[in-house]
């Protein structure tokens, strides 16, 4: 307990009643008081509102009535001749009339630790949120919420809401100034209350009300303060998968990419959100039915603008609230689980929102942002860039990885955007970024953050998958770190995914012109871990669905969609389909809009919808389509030069030397008989997969069983002779 050497003076009273404090805990709450001859403990509190105030001690039995010393409202007392102060608390009277007793914010020491702290200092604190933010507590026989934040140019920090009428005198904090962070233990505070941070900066009269970084939950937009919330009330029934989970290298990865607020809603309300647990009775049967592995969750942290689908991020501990509370997410994740399939989260760490209330200039600075413009403005999302340089930037993103893994039970993390984190100069003009300290493009601190972010995750948890978002020829994105990589366990194909659909697009007679576009993905296709992404990205913005990408009448769109999906599947990568594609949805993709699910009452889209579902079957069940996806011996070309007949053969290939899949395209309209293909040896064959399928709405056109014949052709031992349907493919075994 500090000595006070005396009482209050005038400039002190006021800068309590103005919360212009520099120290707020060396005056207020209970001091050891020593004077001349005279000592003893003086308590005081600052209550704008109050008429009278006692302090209650001795178990409640016995009260001081305080002296009221400023028409501010700040109170004291002075025990003479007692050496520690007693346990006590506030009956306040206000001048209405109401009377209510609380405990004081100001007699709790700092709750922080040493080892905490220091973490914190060096900007290597894996898991920050289990300290920061507002976190439920009691100390003693005391109940309350206790509340960290970091805002090192900060003058004074408060933490206001509705139970102290948002008044910044009230409960400004306590500074740690090596640190830069501010701390308060509130009494009374529970579950459910809703809160914000008063921060006055230097140079600025009005203080600004920011939510918390840390804050677990948050008010349904348009309002936006944080919420008290307690997460481990939750009980997890997932013990199973969470033992079992691996990184899945030699397993099917056939992912659904989901925007929660879209994919089916309550009404035509755009804001008729299902929660996630309306969601996890209806979405969870649907992808275990259509046989995907994995959900992949568009960004559900909070953010003020649904049109971002959720990558300007104001809340990045918050789940939305738009879904319902953490509980639920929890619960979602959970079915998921128990139901086989794995949960990936789309992650925002490169860029955050502009608004008001949250991250931009926290504290009166770029704490988190940059403050050079060329730096720190991301202009084509009207965004701010994370300063990855910070110690408190590196605390918060990489704490934040953790904590999703951690208290969701997340399985994987698909990084946003990383080239725009990897170059000084992305979507920039020359003179428009600032070199790195070598005179590079290259973003150094961005970098060193990717690959931290890869190695705590991997040394935290098990099974944990991370994918990179990266659109350039970046090197070893999903090489380790100890070989120079970036550390990424995936990479998304972009290149093979920007080739293939401009190739399908392109009307049939002239595609024998873009061959090369169908085989260039092969030159390149196992220098990464590679995922084949048709995401949201290639549904918005005019882009067009993918139905309404491919040529040719009716017939033909949906032939070539087929085939597009089947091509897919017998690629070397790991799958990803964004929602609305496995039922050929006309429209583009619109978040206000739920799925087009009325268009399954046509024979054409149920037919898309069973072809992906089988596709799904084999997937999972031929292993050569996905035990050897990263290495040439998984993948051998049968014939990628008959550009005129669109004809396209590869052979896929498991760990076992029988175990082989031949697969054949026929990207024309055109039906070839008797086609002649090399084979790995021969015999009896038998069609796996065929796309025309009258049961996908195909024309049926095909064969059910083959016979090869030995004889050298394709560079293979022997060869078969196969009717090959128009656009279409082709997956056949030998028995």
């Amino acid at each position: 307990m500090p000595v006070i050497q005396k009482f209050l003076d005038r400039a002190q009273i006021s800068a309590l009643e103005r919360a212009e404090h520099s120290d707020p805990f060396a005056v207020l709450g209970p001091h050891l008081f020593k004077k001349g001859k005279k000592t003893g403990i003086v308590i005081r509190t600052l209550q704008p509102n109050a008429e009278s105030v006692k302090i209650w001690y001795e178990n409640g039995t016995s009260y001081e009535e305080m002296t009221k010393i400023s028409k501010g409202g700040v109170f004291e007392h002075f025990f003479e001749g007692m050496k520690e102060a007693p346990d006590y608390y506030y009956e306040i009277s206000l001048y209405e009339g109401t009377t209510y007793t609380i405990a004081d914010p100001y007699s709790f020491g700092s709750t922080l630790s040493d080892y905490d702290l220091q973490l914190w200092g060096e900007g290597t604190h894996r898991r920050a949120y289990e300290w920061m933010g507002a976190h439920l507590m009691k100390i003693g026989e005391v109940s309350g919420t206790r509340f960290v934040v970091t805002a090192p140019a900060a003058k004074r920090v408060s933490v206001v809401g509705s139970f102290n009428e948002w008044d910044g005198r009230r409960h400004p904090m306590r500074k740690h100034h090596d640190q830069g962070l501010w701390e308060i233990f509130i009494p009374a505070l529970a579950e459910g209350d809703s809160y914000k941070y008063e921060i006055s900066v230097h140079g600025q009269d009005l203080p600004l009300l920011k939510a918390d970084p840390y804050g677990f939950y948050s008010e349904l937009r348009p309002r936006n303060a944080s919420v008290v919330k307690n997460l481990d009330s939750y009980t997890w029934e997932d013990n199973e998968w969470m033992e079992s989970r691996t990184k899945g290298f030699d397993e099917p990865m056939s992912i659904y990419e989901v925007h929660l607020g879209s994919w089916k809603k309550q009404g035509l309300d755009p804001s008729g959100f299902l929660s996630c647990r309306e969601l996890a009775d209806d979405l969870i049967p649907y992808v275990r039915e259509m046989g995907y592995t994995h959900i992949e969750l568009l960004p559900i942290a909070e953010h003020p603008y649904d049109p971002s689908w959720g990558y300007q991020i104001t809340g990045y501990y918050a789940p939305t609230s738009r879904f319902g509370p953490p509980e639920d997410l929890k619960y979602f994740v959970d079915r998921c689980h128990q139901a086989g399939i794995g949960v990936i989260l789309d992650w925002v760490p490169g860029h955050f929102a502009k608004d008001d209330h949250g991250l931009r200039l926290f504290d009166g600075s770029a704490l988190y942002e940059h403050e050079d413009p060329r730096q720190g403005e991301q202009r084509d999302w009207g965004t701010l860039i994370f300063n990855f340089g910070r110690t408190e930037v590196q605390n918060f993103l990489i704490s934040n990885a953790v904590y999703w893994c951690d208290k969701f039970h997340i399985d994987g993390l698909r990084v946003d955007a990383v080239a725009s984190m990897l170059y000084l100069d992305y979507s920039r003009e020359d003179g428009g970024w600032v070199p790195n300290k070598f005179g590079g493009r290259e973003n150094i601190e961005a970098i060193e953050f990717l690959k931290r972010f890869n190695v705590v995750i991997n040394e935290e948890f098990e099974g944990i998958v991370t994918m990179a978002e990266e659109s350039t020829s970046w090197p070893m994105v999903s090489r380790p770190t100890y070989v120079g990589g970036l550390g990424f366990d995936y990479k998304w194909n972009m290149g093979w995914m920007n080739d293939t659909l401009k190739y399908m697009a392109i009307d049939p007679i002239f595609r024998k012109y873009h061959h090369n576009q169908l085989t260039f993905s092969m030159i390149y296709a196992f220098t990464e871990n590679f995922l084949l992404p048709l995401s949201h990205d290639e549904v918005v913005h005019m882009k067009r669905s993918l139905i309404s990408k491919m040529p040719g009448d009716d017939w033909q769109k949906f032939a070539n969609l087929r085939l597009l999906y089947t091509y897919m599947y017998c690629h070397p990568g790991k799958k990803l389909l964004f929602m609305g594609s496995e039922i050929a949805q006309w429209g583009e993709w619109d978040n206000e809009k739920s799925i087009d699910w009325g268009l399954l009452n046509y024979d054409n889209h149920k037919g898309i919808q069973t072809l992906i579902k089988d596709l799904n079957k084999v997937y999972k069940e031929q292993k050569p389509l996905h035990q050897i996806d990263f290495d040439w011996s998984g993948f051998q070309w049968v014939d990628f030069s008959d550009a005129d007949n669109g004809i396209l053969a590869f052979i896929r290939r498991g760990k076992k030397d029988y175990d082989t899949l031949v697969c054949i395209f026929n990207f024309t309209p055109q039906v070839h008989y008797d086609y002649v293909i090399g084979v790995p040896k021969a015999g009896e064959y038998r069609t796996v997969f065929n796309s025309d399928s009258e049961f996908y709405g195909g024309s049926n056109f095909g064969n059910l069983n083959l016979v090869a014949e030995e004889g050298e052709f394709h560079n293979q031992p022997a060869k078969v002779n196969i009717n090959i349907p128009p656009l279409a493919g082709v997956i056949i075994k030998s028995l």
